[in-house]
């Protein structure tokens, strides 16, 4: 039986060294009062939900007029599991789905790569074809769900899978709804799932934003993701600029190809961590709408009002989990929750208690599920629209977000962009001075961690996981194999000689050539090795 060694182990209050700051090193003072707003210009900063500059929320009615979509973050084993799941999720009140890949399928692999070896099914789902990507969306009309995909360095390839699924249930791709992530900024800054160097990787990019506003024209062809950044050892407020930051990049890049502003930018998305500082994190979210609205406005003066309108996702801290008592992760995963939706998320994903143990069970999905329902239907919560809005706390912290972030913006400027400055470190080591101070934190005992470093339990007794069946590998490689030989794979060299030419010219748009070789059922390696063969592959450079 475990034993609670809450009052053995326990510091006194007076033991303690608390620092009165945010995560992100903002002092915090014991009281506020309207002196410590007095720069904040009421009608200009603090407009009503829905107005410009979108401080309170974008919708005037925010949640009563629609409540966040319920996408939960879903995939593993081969694509008749993942279906499976995806079906369960949605019987029971789910509202979108979201994909995770696993990862040779993130790096560009078959499941019958030496890479591969050890990781099929393991962290996500395996796709390798078209034909898994059927299997995955088997029974789902693509025309009544929407679809997140997180996959950056070959997401064109994966939306291309989808594009090609809709054709065969006969959906207009206009009818599609849904969002790639398609951010590989934050690949080359904090998760490392890169294949080519940054300039090929960005044209990619923008080649998806001028296909996807010509023919997909309700789809979001990138999700500016400052979850990885978070996850890596980022402070709030350097996920803030740094994502931000990310999204000026790409504005750039599509205007120096020749697109027009007003054409992608309403379809821009953004992706949020929700961490536990519960202020900080409103704060976080509030600040980022008023920052894009004055980005989008003052330095790439759009016409189009929605071009200045920050929509995001929100997905709860993995990195904030523990495998010590985890059934607390149940009470982190709902605070965290709602600093998502008091702070205006547009959809959000509660993570599951064992995802630090393990791929999360049914039961353990379906309470994460239960969380966001809860507090859809049972809080109130919904029924105002920034309802923290006026506090005098959450207005300085929201004002210290934005002059942190613009003092950021400025750094990055004198770097020459967020290219230049990946290339020197500069994003990188920041992250990393942030995370090792996080970790000095908790090791002195400034940051209490409950059951790590504080209120801890011997012998805590095990609780069940989830474990993949050691045969989806071999299963799956032998389904490969027989595409491989059923195929017409003449139509598959031409398709792959025909991308290797589009990919050489560089004035090209290579969503038709990527397309055309998912149709032959090449396979997902086979693609990116045509493209490692012109674009070559991208090596981290020691900083």
């Amino acid at each position: 039986m475990a034993k609670d060694l809450t009052d053995s182990t326990r510091r006194k209050p007076s033991e303690r060294k608390r620092p009165f700051t945010t995560v992100s090193g903002v002092p915090v003072n014991q009281v506020y009062t309207a002196g410590d707003i007095q720069e904040l210009e009421y009608e200009k900063d603090l407009a009503d939900p829905g107005s410009p500059p979108y401080t309170r929320g974008i919708y005037s009615d925010m949640y009563r007029g629609r409540l966040w979509t319920m996408r939960q973050f879903s995939g593993f084993g081969m694509a008749e599991d993942t279906n499976e799941r995806f079906h369960y999720l949605l019987k029971n009140g789910q509202t979108g789905l979201s994909v995770a890949f696993h990862l040779p399928t993130l790096m560009g692999y078959d499941s019958d790569h030496p890479m591969s070896e050890g990781e099929v099914g393991k962290c996500g789902v395996a796709i390798d074809s078209l034909a898994d990507m059927e299997t995955l969306f088997k029974g789902i009309p693509l025309d009544k769900i929407s679809t997140s995909m997180t996959t950056n360095a070959p997401a064109a390839i994966l939306w291309s899978m989808y594009l090609a699924v809709a054709e065969k249930q006969g959906v207009d791709w206009k009818e599609l709804r849904g969002t790639i992530q398609n951010d590989i900024l934050k690949e080359y800054i904090a998760q490392k799932t890169y294949i080519f160097p940054p300039k090929p990787s960005m044209k990619l990019i923008v080649d998806t934003f001028e296909f996807g506003t010509k023919h997909v024209p309700q789809w979001n062809t990138i999700s500016i993701s400052g979850y990885h950044i978070r996850e890596a050892g980022s402070t709030a407020l350097q996920e803030l600029a740094f994502t931000l930051y990310d999204g000026i990049e790409y504005v750039q890049w599509a205007l120096r190809a020749g697109l027009d502003v007003d054409d992608f930018a309403p379809r821009l998305s953004f992706f949020f961590n929700a961490h536990n500082d519960l202020f900080e994190e409103v704060a976080k979210y509030r600040a980022a709408r008023k920052v894009w609205y004055k980005v989008m406005t003052q330095r790439f003066k759009c016409k189009n009002p929605k071009s200045a309108v920050l929509r995001f996702h929100t997905q709860t801290a993995g990195c904030s989990l523990t495998a010590q008592q985890p059934y607390n992760n149940i009470v982190r995963v709902a605070i965290q929750a709602l600093a998502g939706v008091l702070g205006g998320t547009q959809s959000l994903h509660t993570n599951s208690l064992d995802e630090t143990l393990a791929l999360p069970t049914e039961h353990a999905a379906r309470i994460a599920l239960r969380t966001q329902q809860v507090i859809a239907h049972e809080t109130g919560i919904p029924e105002t629209a920034d309802p923290f809005g006026g506090s005098y706390f959450l207005e300085r912290l929201t004002l210290d977000m934005e002059k942190g972030c613009l003092e950021y913006f400025e750094q990055l400027d004198a770097l020459g962009g967020m290219v230049a400055a990946i290339e020197n470190g500069f994003p990188q080591r920041e992250i990393q001075n942030a995370s090792y101070e996080y970790q000095k934190a908790i090791e002195r005992g400034e940051k209490i961690v409950v059951g790590v470093n504080d209120f801890v339990l011997e012998g805590e007794p095990p609780i069940d996981t989830l474990s993949i069946d050691e045969s989806v590998t071999a299963r799956q490689i032998a389904q490969l194999r027989s595409l491989r030989q059923a195929r017409d794979n003449g139509r598959v060299r031409t398709t792959l000689d025909e991308l290797r030419n589009a990919a050489k010219a560089d004035s090209v748009n290579m969503m038709p050539c990527i397309l055309d070789c998912v149709r032959a059922y090449s396979t997902l390696g086979e693609i990116c090795d045509a493209l490692r063969a012109v674009y070559g592959v991208y090596e981290e450079p020691a900083f």
